[in-house]
């Protein structure tokens, strides 16, 4: 009697949608979200949200392993989302510069910083004396504060939210890398887990952090916060 080949022990089977080995699955509708590097010192005294900012020179210089080990964690083959505001399109560029090669860059309005309106500019330890609400511990000001000519959290999470289900039915199947805020991030984490901004805000996005969304069956899930390049975690 002949037996069907069998696969290896040492082979491990996908169980459904549980990731079941090292490796990410192809096929499965995957945004990549960065957090832009950090931006120049006098801007960081400062309230800049929704500013166009630019990168730290010194630490662009310094931080080009970084650069390289957040290339090749990314996919090759995904297309690249960018806000409009310079320090996250710079930060791509750096990331092609380092290793990754050249791609083109399409710029999503939404995927931009929150806007602090007339608060733009103010120095940091000057913004609590305009707030009408309770800060957040973890953010410059709770998720339903809105600034004069500015937004709460709570519309980044729309507008955000919005881009990303967007995103996810132009590339269905395929990876997308998204260089982004971290309010912004935070936002797009709010809508994958279906929890109040002022709950997302808890989460830490570090400068040059990913972090990975799902998008199965029209369900989001979230693979990994805030996850350092390897030249970092490693440091």
């Amino acid at each position: 009697m002949t037996q069907s080949p069998t696969a290896s022990s040492s082979e491990p089977k996908a169980h459904g949608h549980f990731l079941d080995s090292m490796q990410l699955p192809s096929g499965v509708t995957r945004i990549w979200l960065i957090r832009h590097a950090i931006v120049e010192a006098t801007a960081r005294l400062r309230v800049y949200g929704a500013l166009d900012v630019d990168l730290c020179s010194e630490h662009l210089a310094l931080q080009v392993p970084y650069y390289t080990a957040l290339g090749q964690r990314l996919p090759a083959d995904a297309q690249w989302v960018v806000s409009p505001l310079k320090r996250a399109q710079d930060t791509a560029k750096a990331i092609f510069a380092a290793g990754y090669g050249a791609r083109n860059l399409t710029i999503e309005p939404r995927f931009t910083e929150q806007s602090m309106g007339e608060w733009h500019n103010l120095p940091h330890e000057e913004l609590p004396l305009k707030l009408r609400q309770t800060a957040h511990n973890f953010w410059s000001l709770s998720a339903s504060e809105q600034p004069p000519g500015g937004e709460s959290m709570l519309d980044v999470c729309a507008r955000v939210g919005h881009a990303l289900d967007e995103l996810a039915d132009r590339s269905e199947g395929q990876d997308s890398v998204v260089v982004s805020h971290g309010g912004a991030i935070r936002a797009a984490i709010s809508h994958a887990l279906n929890v109040h901004p002022d709950t997302a805000l808890r989460f830490s996005i570090q400068n040059l952090s990913l972090s990975i969304l799902e998008r199965i069956n029209g369900v989001w899930r979230v693979v990994t916060v805030n996850e350092l390049p390897a030249s970092v975690s490693q440091s």
